[in-house]
């Protein structure tokens, strides 16, 4: 095992090097998205509604039979999708080949992320909710949203999706105004503007790019080859990037922010999940690329 492992990650390195440098280099502008990634990707398997920071927000706390009511229905939701995550495949797109070649070095990656949520993440977002209310926290949330506007709005152009790309100009102009610098999402709320969801990894393969290996990094969601170096281009247009240029210890400051913000907003992440999958790993691989090739497609 530990030989393949040495032999898998060997023939792994050109590539991951080439994968790290886009993404490390553009200011870590894709961490964020790993403390969720899991649950978005069996959530669009399963195809369910969620909600946006700001309906949570408008939202009144529930009582406490209520809270126990849906913490419920949550872990038999969270089941059903793993469920759908192992033994469905999403409609209306052909089989996806689940060209998976670095499998030992990705599982290790995979635990290691998992273990690094259970026993680091979480906890420090536990101890953000005692210390920071739940409506900032939201506010937050959109905040990092908003700003995050200009890859999704610039991949709708590349994609020729124009409905896409008017959409976020709206909704970025609007929150940022009426929206106190996109605090809130008016825009949704008053206007029913959703926001696209383009990112240069998809444009890529609306261009052609194949997604070439699966691939797990450490700190980084699932990905393909084409997915990561479309991570590390989206890296470079993070606003962020352009108001933090230079130093990497305060862009690290700010996206760990981010981070532990939205694992704050979503603390019970793998509730009842790991006890329904037999093969996590598999599952989420499995999710991922489906989800992937669809979103190509769309």
């Amino acid at each position: 095992m530990l030989r393949s492992l040495r032999l898998a990650a060997r023939s792994a390195a050109p590539l991951l090097f080439l994968v790290l440098l886009a993404v490390v280099f553009t200011g870590c502008g894709t961490l964020s998205s790993s403390v969720r990634v899991e649950s978005s990707v069996l959530a669009t398997t399963a195809s369910t509604p969620t909600e946006s920071p700001t309906d949570v927000l408008l939202t009144q706390a529930p009582t406490g039979a209520e809270k126990a009511a849906t913490d419920k229905s949550a872990e038999d939701d969270a089941a059903a999708m793993a469920q759908r995550a192992a033994t469905e495949k999403l409609p209306d797109i052909p089989d996806v080949e689940e060209y998976d070649p670095w499998e030992p070095f990705n599982e290790t990656m995979f635990e290691f992320n998992r273990k690094m949520d259970q026993w680091v993440l979480k906890p420090v977002a536990q101890v953000w909710n005692l210390i920071m209310p739940q409506p900032f926290q939201v506010l937050f949330a959109n905040g990092f949203d908003n700003m995050g506007f200009a890859p999704r709005f610039i991949n709708s152009l590349l994609q020729a999706k124009w409905g896409g790309a008017v959409r976020e100009i709206s909704r970025f102009l609007i929150n940022s105004t009426l929206g106190i610098a996109g605090l809130f999402d008016p825009a949704k709320d008053y206007w029913g503007i959703e926001k696209s969801a383009e990112d240069f990894g998809q444009t890529l393969g609306r261009w052609g790019v194949g997604p070439g290996p699966y691939l797990v990094l450490p700190f980084l969601p699932p990905l393909t080859v084409r997915d990561g170096i479309g991570k590390g281009v989206d890296g470079v247009l993070d606003p962020l990037n352009w108001l933090i240029p230079y130093n990497i210890v305060q862009r690290i400051a700010v996206k760990a922010g981010e981070i532990i913000n939205e694992r704050a907003l979503n603390i019970e992440l793998f509730q009842g999940f790991e006890e329904s999958v037999i093969d996590m790993y598999s599952a989420v691989r499995h999710a991922y690329l489906q989800r992937r090739e669809r979103s190509v497609r769309e």
